[in-house]
């Protein structure tokens, strides 16, 4: 189990490597939600999303002999950046799994970053064999998307920078709204707020059809999604919560919140005109959440996580 003293180391390796992202607030986004709204922009995060941290947080915890040969990962796209920026800082070479119809932005833009991206098809191709294949053939540290306790600790930053900011807000009771793939950013929040905020408590947050988080929170068990489906949102377009965020998730959580498609678009379009600001659309379903479905919440006001902003101009304009 992964605890709040993890995080603080996390957050010791992380450094001033990662921004401090603010709280942004709008009255027009207040009246939409039927009560006060705050949204935590790690789409203005290095690389475009909050990903960086727990890439950071594990490239950093190892031995220096052993990154030396290099790291690998798989990812759609932000866990992929945030590998490659922080293996090219770190001076070691990073091998990228990526599913060949990921956002144009997010392939090149980690191969900006110096990475070697091998592309496969998602439908038909394991990522964990191919992954597999060449960590062993190269001699590669695997660092996972989100069922790594380094990676999990790094994310949970973005829990103690909540709980600074919502102190000097004066909230001591709100909903933080967290987009959810795997769970390691939600679980990552939700432990370091069970220590220093306990009034804020952590909802995931899903796109229709890849509801795994909420399902498997009502049946208290790991549940999957069914294979094949499609989702505009696909920076948490996983197949079920990971074995080491689930039980994170269980105890910490409150009830999963599922958005449409429709209302993610809508959210992103919202916070570009009242926010100024560009959310990918697996990053704006938590402000999906915190706009149009009040009625599943039960806190005086929410705090919504943007948690990247890798889009596609198509996609964007589509938004707008």
């Amino acid at each position: 189990m992964i605890a709040y003293e993890d995080i603080i180391a996390a957050k010791t390796r992380i450094g001033a490597e990662a921004l401090r992202t603010p709280l942004l607030h709008s009255p027009f986004l207040d009246e939409i939600a039927g009560r006060p709204l705050y949204v935590k922009p790690e789409c203005l995060q290095r690389t475009g999303s909050f990903k960086l941290r727990g890439a950071w947080s594990a490239i950093s915890a190892i031995p220096d002999a052993v990154r030396a040969s290099g790291v690998i990962a798989y990812s759609s796209g932000n866990h992929a950046q945030g590998v490659a920026y922080a293996a090219k800082a770190h001076g070691v070479p990073a091998v990228i799994i990526m599913p060949a119809d990921a956002p144009k932005l997010k392939i090149d833009n980690t191969r900006a970053y110096g990475a070697e991206v091998v592309l496969y098809d998602r439908y038909t191709e394991d990522r964990d064999a191919i992954g597999d294949r060449l960590a062993e053939e190269r001699n590669l540290s695997l660092v996972k998307p989100f069922d790594d306790e380094r990676v999990i600790a790094g994310q949970g930053t973005v829990g103690l920078e909540i709980a600074e900011q919502a102190d000097e807000l004066g909230l001591d009771s709100a909903s933080v709204l967290v987009p959810c793939g795997g769970g390691g950013l939600t679980s990552g929040i939700a432990i370091a707020l069970e220590r220093i905020a306990p009034g804020l408590v952590v909802r995931p947050c899903e796109p229709e059809d890849f509801d795994d988080t909420s399902r498997s929170l009502l049946a208290r068990e790991i549940l999957a999604n069914a294979s094949g489906g499609k989702t505009i949102c696909d920076a948490i377009m996983t197949p079920q919560p990971g074995n080491l965020t689930f039980p994170h998730l269980s105890r910490l959580c409150g009830p999963g919140i599922v958005v449409t498609e429709d209302e993610v678009l809508r959210a992103m379009g919202l916070a570009f005109q009242r926010l100024k600001i560009a959310i990918e659309p697996g990053g704006a379903v938590g402000l999906a959440a915190a706009l149009f479905h009040g009625e599943e919440l039960d806190t005086p006001a929410v705090i919504a996580v943007a948690s990247g902003g890798n889009v596609d101009e198509d996609m964007f304009s589509r938004a707008l």
